[in-house]
């Protein structure tokens, strides 16, 4: 009866010994990784005192590629990376780029303007720029010394 304790209380050690094999297995195996069906690319999103700013990294899509839609001030951001390869006398044996389709969104805050938004595509960053409403930009208000 105790011997099959004792086994019971190694086998997480061998479970996650396997499972680290499986790892190292995969990581080595020489073979091209076929692209991920969905990517989610990285985003910066700050504000400023004039507007709110999403800076998205999506380096080797064409701009017509790229959708950029506002309902109910979610802002949703869609497009595709396509992976197109026909290179002769090279052979592959490891891929690491991602292609396929992409999707973020963010919730705009209710004081920007989103009628004035506007994006620009430039060296693989997206950058979307969503004026604040006159009204809610911020102002530097300077206090008075009486003496």
């Amino acid at each position: 009866m105790l011997l099959g304790r004792r086994e019971d209380i190694f086998r997480p050690f061998r479970e996650l010994q396997r499972e680290i094999d499986r790892l190292f297995d995969d990581f080595f195996r020489t073979e091209v990784r076929p692209a991920k069906e969905f990517f989610a690319p990285d985003m910066d999103v700050y504000e400023t005192d004039d507007e709110v700013v999403i800076e998205v990294e999506i380096p080797g899509i064409d701009r017509k590629d790229v959708k950029i839609t506002v309902e109910e001030n979610i802002l949703k951001i869609s497009g595709e990376k396509k992976l197109e390869r026909e290179q002769k006398g090279k052979n592959y044996y490891y891929v690491e780029r991602s292609a396929g389709k992409f999707e973020r969104a963010i919730r705009l805050p209710d004081y920007v303007d989103v009628e004035k938004i506007k994006a620009e595509y430039k060296n693989g960053v997206l950058t979307i720029r969503v004026p604040k409403k006159e009204e809610r930009k911020s102002k530097v208000i300077e206090v008075e010394v009486h003496e």
